[in-house]
């Protein structure tokens, strides 16, 4: 975790007793966009294709798990908690799902996804399928003036 992100965490958590486990991640190729929707609570959840996890040898997320949201320039403007993964191919993700995403349409939100993908597995090497599975996460966003108004 970087070290602004670290600060941010800790901030947070003050003397409390804080989860051993949190990540920092932002969001595709428009982190500064999607961050200022998590923040205004417009995007609650995330997906990402299944194969870049398995590519990068990285765990897949689990319910309760806690992340650290930056934006393009890699500072911290939220903390979420993930509240549900699911594992489905693109081509049934609920239009409910696609909503939370924050696209404004299951259409707008499809073809983002599906030229994200696209652009995303042509630099690996691979070829893009309707049925990619996919990592489908539901968050909530963390009032962090929980602990601290200033951060």
């Amino acid at each position: 975790m970087n070290k602004a992100a670290q600060a941010f965490w800790e901030k947070y958590w003050g003397n409390s007793v804080r989860p051993s486990s949190v990540s920092e991640w932002k969001f595709g190729d428009t982190p500064d966009r999607l961050a200022e929707q998590v923040v205004a609570g417009v995007k609650t959840a995330t997906c990402s294709g299944h194969v870049f996890y398995e590519l990068e040898n990285m765990p897949l997320p689990v319910a309760g798990q806690y992340g650290v949201i930056l934006n393009g320039q890699d500072e911290p403007v939220a903390i979420v908690k993930t509240i549900e993964v699911s594992l489905t191919p693109l081509n049934e993700v609920t239009e409910a799902f696609a909503l939370e995403e924050g696209d404004g349409t299951y259409d707008n939100w499809r073809s983002i996804h599906v030229n994200y993908f696209r652009s995303e597995l042509q630099k690996v090497g691979l070829e893009f399928s309707e049925d990619m599975l996919l990592v489908c996460e539901r968050f909530e966003r963390i009032d962090v003036t929980k602990n601290d108004t200033d951060l």
